[in-house]
């Protein structure tokens, strides 16, 4: 039976890191399954989701915290099981784009929250532009249950991006499997 280990890890970013994290999962006879990394700043920050035996994930929590010590990162781990998606009919990739202005996440967010819409990813970062003006991008891959009408969603997408002043572009994914959880 396989078991699975998240594990968060953040620290200065330099070279090697993350080498020396498979390097110890293998060395437990893990397996990374999947993973996220990104730079913050200086900042280095990763999720991994390792899987393996009980008597391998635990002498991986055993000998993760040793690591970051020796590599000077902040960690957090904790026990879970595999993802099993509920049933889906779509997904859309959703991009909003304009000038940058607080609020805008919190807005889109709760508007996601407030129609039980599932965030499959989540990506947000600002930059600034040759006139000294700040851009705001946001994407979201949102998984749409089979109760949602598709082409009402997207038409209240374009109208909260008007209300924000952005503009939006909406991608229907193709080939999404769709999962029914027993």
């Amino acid at each position: 039976m396989t078991n699975y280990l998240v594990v968060t890890a953040m620290g200065t970013d330099r070279p090697g890191l993350v080498a020396k994290l498979a390097r110890l999962a293998t060395d437990c006879d893990c397996d990374i399954v999947d993973s996220r990394m990104a730079q913050f700043g200086n900042e280095f920050t990763m999720i991994m989701m390792m899987a393996g035996s009980w008597p391998a994930i635990t002498k991986l929590e055993t000998s993760l915290p040793g690591l970051c010590v020796e590599l000077e990162l902040l960690m957090v781990m904790k026990r879970t099981s595999k993802h099993v998606p509920l049933t889906y009919i779509s997904r859309l990739e959703v991009t909003f784009n304009g000038q940058d202005q607080r609020g805008t996440m919190r807005n889109i967010t709760q508007f996601l929250a407030d129609r039980s819409l599932d965030l499959a990813t989540v990506r947000s970062f600002a930059e600034e532009l040759d006139n000294g003006q700040q851009t705001q991008h946001l994407l979201f891959t949102i998984n749409v249950p089979e109760k949602v009408d598709l082409q009402q969603l997207e038409q209240s997408l374009h109208t909260l991006a008007a209300e924000l002043s952005l503009s939006c572009a909406i991608r229907r994914m193709q080939g999404v499997p769709v999962v029914e959880r027993d």
